[in-house]
């Protein structure tokens, strides 16, 4: 079972290494405008499964809010910790 820190790791890790079939590079390469977008989006979309789809879809698409939040880390250059902070 993968946990939040666990994912940061994953992530940073495939964005070092660069590799050019990687859906996560591609993501980061959007940019924060681009990763913000899919942020907003999946937040929304976890609102609406939450609301009308049952727990298993709202777990669905609240791993992708994570994710793209992660995203949008990594291509703002934060740190966990520097998030952490501000818990």
């Amino acid at each position: 079972m993968k946990t939040f820190e666990g994912l940061f790791e994953e992530l940073r890790a495939k964005v070092a290494a660069g590799d050019p079939q990687s859906g996560t590079v591609a993501a980061v390469a959007l940019g924060v405008h681009g990763a913000g977008k899919k942020l907003v989006e999946e937040a929304a979309e976890s609102w609406m499964a939450a609301r009308h789809e049952g727990q298993e879809r709202a777990a669905e698409e609240i791993s992708q809010l994570l994710y793209w939040a992660q995203v949008l880390m990594l291509a703002t250059g934060l740190e966990l910790k520097d998030v952490y902070r501000h818990l």
